[in-house]
């Protein structure tokens, strides 16, 4: 089956069901007492976390029990054309800490293409998504980038995890974006791709992170008309660990910049 409007229309109404699932999940859990677990790789999970993605899945699994998962919980699951990535919640040091900078992130994936994208900021209050060639929404409302081109006095840049960058050739060019830009902030996770994706701030810059947490935002972002790639200037894929994401001229002259740097 290939991707038609009409097959992608019918899975964003899943998908959106599947995020309104996880967020019933997590809003039981959210600022109560719960058990904290660290993960392998240093990050926390909690009972809220398997809880969500489980939920997700359940409302996923009726509608295409044919296709594949790769959840952040459970791992990948099945072999099919088809792939939804699920992060339940994205942010969960947010979560455990009680303020609610944490998001479910939910993405399908056909064959190479990442097709369909919800993200679904429930204790914030907002749901995003969008899936290819229908546009970015949000409240009903059709969301777009803005169109800033340089780096000038009205620039806006959101950082979110940048320590590897630190250590990279390519810091000191961005401290020279920095200087030139009117606003720097570190809003991170969801939120500054959120107002990416509505023209708010004007380019986003995150050195550490992986595909689960940014699959549906890389959809909503390109059809909000963004320009999204990782820090090298490759299209986002499963192995995925930075991103830059921009107006495209903006995006372009960041990664010209950075790729100057590299060079030394």
């Amino acid at each position: 089956m290939q991707p038609t409007a009409e097959f992608l229309d019918q899975a964003l109404i899943v998908a959106r069901a599947a995020a309104d699932a996880a967020a019933a999940v997590i809003r039981r859990y959210y600022r109560s007492g719960f058990d904290v677990e660290i993960k392998a790789d240093e990050t926390p999970v909690t009972v809220a976390d398997r809880a969500a993605e489980a939920a997700i899945k359940q409302v996923l699994r009726a509608a295409y029990p044919d296709h594949a998962y790769y959840g952040e919980e459970e791992g990948r699951e099945g072999d099919s054309d088809w792939l939804w990535l699920i992060d339940p919640i994205d942010g969960t040091k947010s979560f455990v800490r009680g303020y609610p900078f944490f998001s479910t992130q939910i993405a399908l994936r056909w064959r190479d293409e990442l097709v369909l994208g919800v993200s679904c900021a429930s204790e914030y209050g907002e749901l995003v998504w969008a899936r290819r060639g229908g546009g970015a929404w949000l409240a009903g409302e059709r969301l777009q980038v803005s169109a800033a081109e340089d780096f000038t006095a009205q620039t806006a840049i959101s950082f979110g995890n940048v320590k590897t960058l630190s250590r990279d050739a390519r810091w000191q060019a961005l401290a020279r974006m920095v200087q030139r830009c009117g606003r720097t902030r570190g809003y991170g996770d969801f939120l500054h791709y959120h107002l990416l994706a509505r023209g708010c701030i004007d380019l986003v810059v995150e050195s550490d992170l992986n595909i689960l947490d940014i699959a549906p935002l890389v959809v909503i972002l390109r059809e909000a008309g963004a320009v999204v790639t990782d820090l090298d200037g490759a299209a986002p894929d499963l192995a995925t660990t930075s991103l830059l994401a921009g107006p495209p001229a903006l995006h372009a002259r960041a990664l010209a910049e950075f790729r100057t740097a590299l060079a030394g």
